[in-house]
């Protein structure tokens, strides 16, 4: 029994590996295309070529959920072709220890996704993003194309580049009274952290009075803020490729300055249950080769699962947006989408066994 287990384990272990190769390399070509366009100033192909390993590790987590049940799909899928599982089936083996034995390869994915998610793709996506910034002439004008934007209180901030040294590039702020009239509009071309407080670098501030206006240059200035290199290292990343606590993190700081968190929240919700939702995408795949996919072609049986795949990211990428929007809880725009795939599953499953 322990050799069939194993045999079932490298067969859809190695689909898995093989459907992320494919996939990640696609991805990575299309990736370094569309970054050359952006190539100008000191951006130009080997930091493009940088940039796209930089974010390989993201790359690699958002598609192992899909490589997780692509894989088992193929790999049961070849063994139901081959008439394989029948003979297991037939020598005495219950269809729960097959469940069990494909299961195993994609524990080890979500375990990997963990990993990465946590520790190794936002750290390298931050990374990233700031070196790609700075290339592209980052302190070069008052507000580049690239850069966050950020409010706090009545100062509205944008900030061209963000390096994970406590170091800023390009900073424009525009302080508004409560009349929401603009009072001051500064630009610095750097900014460098100072333990408790920012040191503004080459500043140009104008400010505009009720029949006037007049302006400052300054060569240094102190910023006093509740931003700190750890909150605006979160600032410059998409939620969705910030880690758990990153995500939690910056969601409290956007509550205490009485700002809308709901799409931290939402990625939020969407990372911790990563692990579950690829578990219910497997038993999924699992339950349509046992079921109504247990004789078809290999082809049909990819095309299916892609559709598949694809309908359950959709359900997550219009929930999410629907919960900011309506107002009601990410939780349950993250948690949908995986109910009614695991009640699938499990009904298919059932009438298989």
């Amino acid at each position: 029994m322990h050799k069939i287990d194993g045999y079932v384990m490298r067969t859809v272990g190695g689909a898995m590996f093989l459907v992320m190769v494919v996939v990640l390399s696609l991805d990575v070509i299309f990736a370094f295309i569309a970054e050359l366009e952006d190539t100008r100033n000191n951006y130009q192909t080997l930091q493009a070529l940088w940039y796209v390993a930089l974010t390989l590790p993201r790359r690699i987590y958002d598609y192992l959920p899909l490589g997780a049940f692509m894989g088992c799909l193929v790999g049961l899928g070849s063994m139901a072709s081959s008439s394989e599982l029948t003979v297991i089936r037939a020598a005495g083996v219950s269809l729960r220890r097959i469940v069990w034995s494909a299961m195993k390869p994609a524990l080890v994915v979500v375990l990997l996704g963990v990993a990465i998610g946590e520790y190794v793709a936002p750290t390298t996506e931050r990374i990233a993003q700031s070196d790609k910034a700075v290339a592209l002439g980052a302190g070069s004008s008052v507000a580049s194309a690239e850069g966050v934007w950020h409010r706090e209180g009545n100062t509205f901030m944008h900030l061209n580049a963000v390096q994970p040294n406590g170091v800023l590039h390009g900073v424009s702020l525009f302080r508004f009274d409560d009349a929401r009239q603009l009072q001051v509009a500064s630009f610095a071309e750097r900014a460098i952290y100072q333990g408790d407080y920012w040191l503004l670098e080459n500043v140009t501030s104008t400010r505009i009075g009720a029949d006037r206006t007049s302006r400052d240059i300054s060569a240094s200035l102190r910023w006093e803020t509740g931003l700190s290199p750890s909150v605006l290292s979160v600032l410059i990343v998409k939620p969705e490729n910030l880690s758990m606590t990153g995500l939690y993190t910056y969601a409290a700081y956007l509550g205490e300055q009485g700002l809308s968190a709901a799409q931290y929240w939402l990625a939020f919700w969407k990372k911790a249950l990563m692990p579950l939702g690829t578990a219910v995408m497997v038993l999924v795949a699992i339950s349509f080769v046992f079921g109504p996919l247990r004789s078809v072609t290999m082809g049909f049986r990819v095309f299916t699962g892609l559709l598949v795949g694809l309908l359950f990211k959709y359900m997550q990428d219009l929930l999410g947006p629907m919960s900011m929007v309506y107002g009601f809880n990410p939780l349950i725009a993250v948690l949908a989408p995986i109910v009614v795939n695991g009640l699938v599953g499990a009904m298919l499953m059932r009438r298989a066994g």
